[in-house]
């Protein structure tokens, strides 16, 4: 992975008592979503199975990390980003 990858991190959501995240790698041409804490890609556009390897591989190692970005997350802060004022 050459390309400079833009992440982002959901909140974290819960459902049948589980919790979990989405995490969004994106560049130009190339994205690919994964949920933690499972730490495995979802779906893929783009990416070489050796580069979700390597997303899944990244996941793992700094799944504490993610996990504290997750939970500082608030879902209507990030909807008011997204609109334009």
């Amino acid at each position: 992975m050459s390309e400079e990858l833009n992440m982002s991190v959901s909140p974290v959501c819960v459902k049948g008592g589980k919790k979990y995240a989405y995490i969004m790698f994106s560049d130009n041409v190339r994205s690919a979503e994964g949920i933690i804490p499972d730490c495995r890609i979802i779906s893929s556009n783009g990416f070489l199975e050796s580069e979700v390897a390597q997303l899944e591989a990244y996941m793992k190692r700094c799944l504490p990390e993610l996990k504290r970005i997750a939970a500082k997350q608030n879902a209507f802060n990030a909807m008011k980003k997204e609109r334009p004022n």
